[in-house]
């Protein structure tokens, strides 16, 4: 399986996701730059998180505008894996790949930390790596995580079990503690916490893996065992 790490101009981990997904999980990665017009070569999509085009209007404002999300729309649009991990998380806000929107955290500071969460749904193409109701621990690194979306939104959210992951101790005020969410068709998740700083006990956990590990096992699941 190759995937594509979107680098933006004001990304910054984009290293980590690099090195989550080649070194930790053995799978095929290359940097794609936000011009980039075609990423027909790629099987999965990452965006990462940072401060893309140092977050100057709202955060992922501009970053929706660039050339490769096109394509990411694209990809999204084809069944492809995309994961939105933070900033990331933020542009598929943005570009309506994934509704609601980001407030600043409600303390009004950036927050860095390791964080517990639960897996509310592990049958997703995301998650199915994980038990149902798993804690885990994922560093979150934010000053704008406060996710929020409309009563009827949530309601929807809920009613099609599209809150992959929770927080167990709300740290920025996010509605319903939402950590993580995905689009309807389940090929598009944003979440958050950083699942590529989670990848090895070094790191301090190595509950993020399993978010990337997941992947491959339902790529591999619809494309080389039913090939």
């Amino acid at each position: 399986m190759r995937f594509a790490v979107i680098v933006f101009p004001g990304s910054n981990c984009d290293i980590d996701m690099f090195h989550a997904v080649k070194d930790e999980l053995g799978a095929e990665a290359e940097y794609v730059w936000h011009d980039e017009s075609n990423l027909d070569r790629f099987d999965g999509i990452l965006l990462p998180g940072g401060f893309s085009y140092g977050d100057y209007l709202r955060t992922g404002a501009i970053a929706q505008f660039s050339n490769v999300m096109d394509e990411v729309k694209k990809a999204a649009q084809a069944g492809k894996p995309v994961l939105g991990v933070c900033n990331g998380f933020q542009i598929l806000l943005e570009t309506g790949l994934l509704p609601g929107a980001m407030r600043r955290n409600e303390s009004l500071k950036f927050i860095c930390k390791p964080e517990k969460l639960q897996v509310v749904n592990a049958e997703t193409m995301f998650s199915s790596s994980y038990e149902q109701g798993e804690e885990i621990t994922i560093p979150i690194a934010h000053g704008e995580g406060n996710y929020y979306c409309d009563e009827e939104t949530l309601k929807q959210l809920e009613k099609e079990n599209r809150i992959v992951f929770r927080y167990k101790n709300n740290p920025n005020g996010s509605i319903s503690d939402i950590a993580g969410i995905m689009n309807e068709r389940g090929n598009v998740l944003g979440m958050m916490p950083h699942p590529e700083r989670a990848v090895s006990g070094l790191l301090g956990s190595d509950d993020g893996l399993k978010l990337f590990q997941s992947i491959v096992k339902s790529w591999r699941e619809n494309h080389v065992l039913s090939s």
